[in-house]
């Protein structure tokens, strides 16, 4: 029996749209993107793959960077927390892909070394459904 080919989907932009959405609903609408904007604002959200697995033929499990700015070491912090909060509550049908076993982990103050910018880290890793082609 053949397996049909399965296209993962883009972990990155799923989860900065969810990011986004999720954010602008509890009230705080900030910049969520792949990479540091510019012109840079005071407060901004990064996702970045930074490794995972395909957990089967039909799922991908990708660990990603979630990366929280502020204008300051609070401000950081709170935004960070707000992002961990609703990244673990990531379940059910988003676009066109299943989220599933979302896992935290804990928000590491690691300021920003080009900026001197206040900036919370912590990774993410969900379970994505992928799509037979």
């Amino acid at each position: 029996m053949n397996t049909p080919p399965v296209l993962m989907p883009d972990a990155v932009a799923v989860i900065t749209a969810y990011l986004r959405e999720r954010l602008a609903a509890h009230g705080t609408p900030v910049p969520v993107a792949s990479h540091v904007p510019n012109p840079r604002p005071a407060r901004f959200v990064r996702v970045e793959r930074i490794g995972g697995a395909a957990t089967s033929p039909v799922t991908d499990r990708p660990r990603l960077d979630i990366e929280a700015w502020g204008a300051d070491e609070g401000d950081a912090h709170d935004l960070v927390q707000l992002c961990r909060a609703v990244l673990g509550a990531a379940r059910g049908r988003y676009q066109a892909t299943t989220l599933a076993r979302p896992a935290t982990g804990g928000p590491q103050w690691l300021p920003d070394k080009e900026s001197g910018q206040p900036r919370y880290v912590f990774t993410f890793d969900v379970t994505l459904r992928g799509t037979a082609l």
